[in-house]
């Protein structure tokens, strides 16, 4: 991530705009965000967080519900069919909404672009290579040694097959000539279960699940997923970006999180809801908090102008994904 494209990404979201009229009658009921990975993970952390602040904006309660399996499909397609009036939500990263209409091909259970409303995007971050802090490696470039010295021992644990972690690592591994064995897990927090037991070498995943373990001493910072530097993390800020540790390899790991609804959601009711999220980000503490874990905090200014960004994004995805030879299981 670049500096103007982060600049450019906070300015939006400090910008006002004028407050969409109410939908008449909304919400009526608690508004449920499903989560479609496991408890634990960057998705259900960064979920909880915004979902505590709601409940004042809307005037109703927010539960949050945990939906795994499949990829995120099945909480995604719980929501694709729910009622089209705002009160089910999806929260969810990248992968979900991009890369598994690749990934899954005829058997995805919806089409994300079609089944869908987008709402906006709560976030930006990138992703932290990490190494259990028993392992030997000091540097990317020793893991990268060692990985030569001995093809196919060092294992990668991954939030899943095709999630951003496993999908990037595949073109560290073509950009740096080594192989490590991918672990694919049902969601993040399994795999830092195990990375954290030394059941699993290292994980190359979004940094809000990973950044506890650092501060207290049980991961190990080895690379950053962007191209540059994340400066914007005092702890991270001397950990290398790929185009100092992989020059010429272009790579440079952008994950994004959002709200999406039901296609079919009222237009006015997608308007209030981004309204909404915007005021809780703007709150001070919720944008410190999501600092702290490392998410530039992002409000797309119209539910459209979310539709555009994301759709501009699947060709990235789509790339990607067959780059990597990757498929659903």
């Amino acid at each position: 991530m670049t500096v103007p494209r982060r600049a450019a990404l906070l300015g939006g979201l400090a910008a006002t705009l004028a407050a969409p009229a109410l939908a008449q009658g909304f919400p009526t009921r608690p508004v449920r965000i499903v989560v479609p990975i496991a408890p634990g993970g960057a998705n259900d952390i960064i979920a909880r967080l915004v979902s505590e602040k709601l409940p004042a904006v809307l005037g109703q309660p927010v539960v949050v519900e945990n939906r795994p399996g499949a990829g995120g499909n099945i909480g995604g397609d719980a929501v694709a069919k729910a009622e089209k009036d705002g009160h089910t939500l999806l929260f969810t990263s990248a992968n979900l909404l991009t890369a598994n209409k690749w990934l899954y091909g005829r058997r995805m259970p919806f089409e994300p672009l079609r089944d869908l409303a987008p709402v906006t995007r709560v976030g930006i971050g990138t992703i932290l290579m990490v190494c259990n802090s028993a392992r030997p490696w000091k540097s990317f470039q020793d893991l990268v040694a060692d990985a030569k010295a001995h093809p196919g021992r060092i294992s990668m644990g991954s939030s899943g097959t095709g999630t951003i972690s496993h999908l990037y690592m595949e073109k560290v591994k073509r950009a740096a000539g080594i192989d490590i064995t991918h672990i694919p897990y049902r969601g993040g927090g399994p795999a830092i279960t195990d990375l954290v037991s030394g059941t699993i070498d290292i994980m190359f995943d979004v940094i809000p699940a990973l950044l506890p373990h650092i501060r207290e001493g049980r991961f190990r910072p080895l690379a950053a997923g962007s191209a540059q530097r994340i400066g914007y993390v005092p702890e991270l800020a001397e950990v290398p970006g790929m185009a100092e540790l992989l020059p010429g390899s272009g790579i440079d790991a952008l994950n994004w999180w959002s709200v999406t609804a039901p296609a079919g959601t009222p237009a006015p009711v997608l308007a209030q809801l981004n309204a909404a999220i915007r005021q809780v980000l703007e709150q001070e503490e919720v944008r410190r908090r999501l600092l702290d874990l490392t998410v530039l905090p992002t409000v797309d200014a119209t539910p459209e102008a979310f539709g555009e960004f994301w759709r501009s994004q699947m060709p990235v995805w789509q790339a990607l994904v067959e780059e990597s030879g990757a498929t659903a299981e």
